[in-house]
């Protein structure tokens, strides 16, 4: 037999300030359809003044704990993607464990920007299968409204804040392609680009720093890499794109999201997109992704899941998974 991670709940949270496109074209030389025929985006969520991105993470993990029937001290393992936490240090992953009230276990960040969740499923997956926890809250969250630049417009109309969970726990399975849960992961980085998308301050450099990016860059870069990295990740299970119900990507711009889809040879049919509500998220896109598609009923038990994401670094990665 073979231990297997697999989905036991999901949940997400949004702020409740939605800004739509037209907000920015009192500020910038925008407007809504440039911005909707470059991105695909309509609107998007900024957190409140005093709300964190522990905040967003801490409502999300109730989320995903009520959907799996489950109480924080079931939980062995907590980790958060972000690129946006609280403070230097704690982790944010330990202000969540706080603010569960989640006082075994342990919780620890982990930052690959937008790729981040990713990055996260794929510790959880190994923390499992090794046998080291039995169930592991995974949380992508952000608030990149707290870094842009609001006098870059080609960069602030992006973003927004929010916060997607997913719990995992391990289940027996035959150790086929069949299995329900995570059934391989690629992961790759390239710190050569690390230009092309980075915000331009930090602690070691004593300074405040935006979000800076090379947009036409990073998306001749996305499209083929993320094509790549989810056949690679289809391949280590044994499977193929024909094989794919459903592609969860990171939800960055409609034009990325559809030129992987073509390359993968898949309708949009098949393709989760929330871009146009939630704005790029960063870490936090595909989990909210998943939550909001399981809400509205997309998923049934046995559908092979695709995630891939991009994000600064740069970095990417995908996951094959069964729901």
């Amino acid at each position: 037999m073979t231990i297997r991670a697999q989905v036991a709940g999901v949940g997400h949270y949004l702020p409740e300030r939605i800004v739509p496109n037209a907000e920015f074209e009192q500020t910038l030389d925008t407007s809504d359809e440039w911005i909707r025929t470059r991105s695909g985006i309509e609107r998007r969520h900024f957190a409140a003044d005093g709300e964190t991105t522990s905040d967003l993470a801490s409502r999300a993990a109730q989320a995903a704990l009520a959907d799996a029937g489950l109480v924080a001290a079931d939980i062995d393992a907590l980790i958060v993607a972000t690129s946006t936490p609280d403070l230097t240090f704690p982790s944010a992953a330990t202000m969540v464990q706080a603010k569960l009230g989640m006082q075994a276990g342990f919780a620890f960040d982990v930052q690959a920007v937008c790729a981040g969740f990713v990055y996260a499923l794929t510790n959880a997956n190994a923390l499992i299968t090794s046998g080291t926890v039995r169930r592991v809250m995974v949380i992508g969250a952000e608030t990149f409204s707290r870094i842009l630049d609001w006098e870059d417009r080609a960069t602030c109309v992006l973003f927004g804040d929010g916060a997607g969970a997913l719990i995992l726990e391990a289940q027996e399975a035959a150790g086929s392609s069949d299995d329900r849960g995570i059934l391989a992961v690629d992961l790759h980085s390239d710190g050569r680009y690390r230009d092309l998308l980075y915000v331009d301050g930090g602690v070691s450099t004593n300074s405040i720093g935006h979000l800076r990016m090379e947009g036409k860059e990073v998306f001749r870069h996305a499209v083929s890499k993320l094509a790549a990295t989810a056949e690679a990740a289809l391949g280590k299970a044994g499977l193929d794109a024909s094989d794919i119900d459903w592609v969860v990507p990171h939800q960055a711009n409609i034009r990325i999201i559809a030129g992987t889809a073509k390359k993968l040879g898949l309708p949009m049919e098949k393709v989760v997109v929330t871009v146009q509500d939630h704005g790029n998220t960063s870490a936090a896109s595909i989990p909210l992704a998943l939550s909001v598609a399981n809400s509205e009923g997309k998923f049934k038990p046995g559908d092979l899941v695709i995630t891939e994401a991009i994000g600064g670094g740069l970095a990417w990665g995908a996951v094959a998974l069964r729901w």
